[in-house]
């Protein structure tokens, strides 16, 4: 087996911060296609000062609604998070896995919570 590709967030980014929904697509598609293949990706965090839950929603949450939870977990780890950036981000893949688990009943409820507003 070969060895996993070490993905950089920084690299990708271009800087320390991870704070928008492109950035994080960005990240998405840069590791949906190796997961895809069947290629086991490490996520290094390294050099990164400041993460947010939508950031990390469009990088890693969206994942849940493409593959199988398992090949998630099989494929894919991360490193280099310090404990509340862990913390985030095992609230955002919580919040992912209930969210695909029943997608419309989500958006129904948020539908009812804003109306036309969004």
């Amino acid at each position: 087996m070969s060895d996993p590709i070490i993905v950089r967030v920084f690299d990708i980014v271009g800087g320390p911060l991870c704070v928008s929904t492109e950035d994080g697509q960005h990240v998405h598609d840069k590791i949906a296609p190796l997961l895809r293949d069947g290629r086991k990706v490490v996520l290094s965090f390294e050099q990164v000062d400041t993460l947010i839950s939508a950031f990390l929603n469009a990088a890693i949450g969206q994942l849940y609604g493409e593959f199988p939870e398992d090949r998630i977990r099989e494929l894919v780890s991360v490193r280099d998070l310090d404990e509340e950036d862990t913390a985030v981000l095992k609230r955002v893949v919580e919040n992912a896995k209930a969210y695909f688990k029943a997608p419309k009943k989500f958006d129904q409820a948020w539908k009812e919570e804003v109306g036309d507003e969004e």
